[in-house]
């Protein structure tokens, strides 16, 4: 079984969209420049989108790496404010290690757009229809691509 760390960011009204991705790359790069940071501030308006609609709430960023799996979720309204269930320390290792991705989660009804906006941009950060898992989503677009993936024996490896 792997590890998985999650973090919570305060974001509206605390932080605006903009702020609230900043602060999540700053997370992710441990504060590092380089082409990760760049790669992920290339897609800072489409991720400004999706904070902006709320997908972060309940369905989390989803980063891998080499190393442990990361889970980035957003607070809002009163509990952005408040601040309480917000954990927002830096990480004990490097979410960005190796052959890293990020999964933004996403209302279906942007889906489409969204996709089509990272992939112009990025092959390492995709997103999701939000209400699915993220071994579901990872499935159905293997399959849509001829591949074929078995979570389950992956996952036992």
């Amino acid at each position: 079984m792997s590890t998985v760390a999650s973090r919570v960011i305060r974001s509206s009204p605390h932080r605006d969209t903009a702020q609230t991705w900043a602060l999540i790359v700053d997370l992710l790069t441990q504060g590092k420049e380089g082409t990760a940071k760049a790669e992920l501030q290339s897609v800072a308006g489409v991720a400004g989108s999706i904070i902006a609609e709320r997908a972060p709430k309940d369905a989390a960023i989803v980063v891998t790496c080499d190393g442990p799996r990361t889970r980035v979720y957003c607070l809002y309204d009163e509990d952005a404010i408040d601040g309480s269930d917000a954990k927002e320390d830096a990480l004990g290792f490097d979410p960005l290690k190796g052959d890293w991705s990020v999964s933004l989660p996403c209302p279906a009804d942007d889906l489409e757009w969204v996709q089509r906006a990272l992939k112009a941009k990025s092959r390492r950060i995709t997103a999701r229809d939000q209400t699915a898992t993220l071994g579901e989503s990872e499935k159905a677009a293997a399959q849509s691509q001829g591949l074929s993936l078995n979570v389950d024996a992956f996952l036992k490896s």
